[in-house]
């Protein structure tokens, strides 16, 4: 079980990225291929965006991991960085809730591996189950966020995906 919650914690979101591609190159018609394509790009746009508010976040609320206030049997290398909010979590419900919300299925997968990340970062020693929920939070309302402003981003997103479907890229 160690194992396998080990390399969740620490594979999972290399995984939420492979679905970004996933979504990006999936086969189908022009509208829902754009579809999918803003779901990747409001994906990453999240991601970044919710990562820069938890760096603020920790900042202000310098809050120990659990590793170093309770005597915990560590599963993964220790990180310097404070509990509050889970930089992993945060990541993994940005990128999830904007797949999610661009292509259902792939979605609904994302969202799966997001709690499993989430949960794994628990186990693991590295957060207590309020870093998680608020990485959860932060990340989610970043990607709905960003997700609504289709309509301002489209005009600076649409010169390079026009050369990027130029030469197959997009």
């Amino acid at each position: 079980m160690d194992d396998v919650v080990e390399f969740v914690s620490s594979k999972g979101p290399f995984v939420l990225v492979l679905m970004i591609l996933a979504a990006w190159f999936w086969p189908g018609t022009r509208i829902e291929r754009d579809q999918r394509q803003w779901g990747g790009i409001a994906a990453t746009i999240a991601a970044s965006l919710a990562l820069a508010i938890n760096q603020g976040i920790i900042r202000v609320w310098d809050r120990p991991r659990p590793f170093e206030a309770h005597h915990v049997v560590l599963l993964l290398k220790p990180s310097p960085d404070p509990s509050f909010p889970s930089d992993h979590a945060t990541f993994a419900f940005a990128v999830a809730v904007a797949l999610f919300l661009a292509w259902r299925r792939l979605g609904i997968a994302a969202l799966v591996i997001a709690v499993l990340i989430s949960v794994s970062r628990v186990y693991v020693g590295e957060h207590y189950l309020g870093d998680v929920v608020a990485g959860a939070l932060i990340g989610s309302v970043t990607a709905i966020a960003v997700y609504q402003l289709k309509s301002i981003a489209t005009p600076l997103i649409d010169p390079p995906m026009r050369l990027a479907r130029r030469v197959r890229l997009a």
